[in-house]
Parts: C-alpha cells; structure tokens; sequence
C-alpha cells in the first residue's frame, strides 16, 4: 500500500483538539458496533470517518447541512482503510481527521482512528470525495467559504 500522504509522528497529548493541520472528535465505542467476538465490526471505521469530516467542517464554522442548503453534497468516490488493532465496547476514541487536498470539485480527507487510554492507532483511512448538486450528479466547485476553510487545513507533503 501506498504511504499515507498525511502522516507525520506525533504522540497523544491532552483533550481532543482543532489544530491547523487536523481536528480531533471523540466517541464512544457503543455495543451495537461490536460483534460476537467483542470488537468494532470493520464498517464501523467507516461511520467514524463521517463524524470525523462533519465535526471538522463544524469546527472550521461550515457545516454539511448548510452545505447542502446552498446546493451541494460531497460524495464519496473512493475508500482505503488500514485496520492495526480491534476497537472494543466502551473504548473512548478520537477520530483525527485531516485535509490532504481541495481542488475544483475534489476534497480528499486522511484519518486515524486512535484509542484515547493509550494512543493507540487503530485504524488509518482516506476518502476522496466529489461534490456534486443536491439535484442531480453534477460535478461542481466545492462552495468557496468551504474551500477556503479546508484549504487552510491542506496538509503539507
């Protein structure tokens, strides 16, 4: 696999946070998530990844659904996920969310997936996304106050 665009060393410090290279978003391993064997069924990474991208657009002040309200959804075009160790009931995680690019229609996010006792990463994932009007499948800009709040996150190579 491919290195991952995004990342960089660092250790687990403090509350969850907003830097200007990533946003931190805290949640609870429910039970509803885990399966048999007691751990996160791997489809769940990807539900996280969504609370990842829709508390950092929140952060930077935009939310997805005044996105849509100004007439434009971001799909998903593409997915990789990287599982290193099982999530479990009641673990408290952060998900660390990242912008790698923002380009015409294009927004490409990177994510870590970190249990918050011990900084564990537990999964690394990106999606690429295409925005698109909320009336058709349309390629179209990202809104622009949208743009320039993610572009101000771009991670540098």
């Amino acid at each position: 696999m491919a290195k991952l665009w995004w990342r960089r060393g660092y250790r687990l410090v403090g509350m969850a946070t907003t830097t200007a290279e990533y946003n931190d978003a805290r949640i609870r391993v429910r039970y509803a998530e885990t399966d048999q064997m007691g751990i996160v069924h791997h489809a769940n990474y990807l539900a996280w990844c969504e609370v990842g991208r829709v508390e950092l657009l929140r952060a930077l002040g935009y939310d997805y659904k005044r996105m849509e309200e100004e007439g434009c959804r971001i799909a998903v075009a593409g997915v990789e996920v990287r599982y290193k160790q099982p999530a479990r009931f009641d673990d408290e995680l952060l998900i660390r969310t990242r912008v790698g690019q923002v380009r015409g229609p294009l927004v490409r996010f990177g994510y870590e997936v970190i249990r918050a006792a011990d900084g564990a990463v537990l999964c690394e994932a990106e999606t690429t996304h295409i925005a698109i009007g909320v009336d058709g499948m349309k390629r179209q800009p990202i809104p622009e106050a949208v743009a320039k709040a993610l572009g101000g996150m771009v991670a540098a190579d």
